[in-house]
């Protein structure tokens, strides 16, 4: 399956949608027995006619505030919830059918959801994962090997669930759910509760994974250095509709021009003092946030260490629900 340009679309979704129907009830004894006997139903539009494609081997960050429909997507994508309308093809396969030779071809990790034993060393289940897509005895040793060496889990792997630590069990869980080699991996929130070094380890696994194996990956994430170390391309979802579909840099530079300076000083100054670093977003003692253009950054912050006297600085990019909250302002769409 190619498109014009003779890339391989390995997800091709048009028109996409889901809609649940959700029950209503009014307060009180009527409005209990109305709900029995009568009971009335409100539409719920999860997903709005979403449509996208992505190439064979693209890393794309799926975004959007909670309740966008990101989630209920994922699960339209990898079969878990039948559409209520649209199409979507993943790798050729229709997902809802849940062919063999489609679970083969995908992944799913949710970072809240856990497929590993908690009992059991985690190389029990992950052996478990081997019998059910029949991966033979020598094939799943090379994987394994690789995998755990990618990985760091060398001496991890033996040991009971329950006792590795929060970013060991997460990479446990990324190592089982690319066991059996898929071509496509949708992955939720999978830094979610990890503290920066694990999120950076993973991170950079799932930079080389890609780049050794030309996976095609979806990633939902509330990190923003997630996306930005992983992902050139966007797409953004809010209240169910595609918003954005386009480069990140090109996202960030039109509905993000500032990026927010965080300055601990050794000793409290007046605002008047301070305007000339910036444009000041807040002042609490002796931290002061400020503002400024990206065009400007390094010059400033260049200028803020060799006029005050700074204790600590980081920079930061805004929110992700902020920069969404401005693309749906501006009314831009995919």
């Amino acid at each position: 399956m190619t498109n014009d340009q003779g890339l391989t679309k390995i997800i091709d979704v048009a028109n996409l949608s889901k809609t649940y129907a959700v029950a209503t009830k009014q307060a009180g004894l009527k409005g209990t027995l109305n709900h029995f006997f009568r009971r009335q139903y409100r539409q719920i539009h999860a997903v709005k006619d979403v449509s996208f494609q992505i190439q064979k081997g693209e890393v794309v960050g799926f975004l959007g505030p909670n309740g966008a429909g990101k989630t209920t997507t994922l699960k339209m994508l990898t079969g878990l919830v039948h559409p209520s309308g649209g199409k979507v093809r993943i790798a050729g396969y229709v997902p809802f059918r849940r062919q063999g030779a489609f679970l083969e071809k995908m992944s799913l990790v949710m970072g809240q959801k856990q497929q590993l034993l908690w009992d059991l060393p985690a190389v029990d289940s992950l052996r478990i994962n081997a019998a059910i897509y029949k991966i033979r005895d020598r094939v799943f040793e090379q994987r394994l090997g690789e995998l755990t060496e990618m990985l760091h889990l060398e001496d991890k792997l033996t040991q009971p669930v329950r006792k590795l630590s929060l970013g060991e069990r997460m990479k446990a869980e990324l190592l089982a759910a690319l066991l059996h080699q898929p071509e496509v991996l949708f992955l939720d929130e999978p830094t979610l509760g990890l503290d920066v070094n694990a999120q950076a380890a993973v991170r950079e696994f799932l930079r080389e994974y890609n780049q050794r194996y030309q996976a095609t990956i979806l990633l939902t994430s509330h990190y923003m250095a997630d996306i930005t170390a992983l992902c050139d391309r966007v797409m953004l979802i809010y209240q169910g509709s595609l918003i954005y579909d386009g480069r990140l840099d090109r996202l960030f530079e039109r509905f993000a021009p500032y990026r927010e300076v965080k300055v601990e000083l050794e000793h409290s100054l007046p605002e008047q003092k301070l305007k000339e670093f910036g444009e000041i977003e807040a002042i609490t003692g002796q931290e002061v946030r400020f503002l400024v253009k990206r065009e400007h950054l390094t010059q400033q912050v260049a200028h803020i260490l060799a006029q005050l006297d700074v204790i600590d600085l980081s920079v930061s990019d805004p929110p992700i629900e902020e920069v969404i909250g401005r693309v749906f302002s501006t009314g831009v769409a995919s």
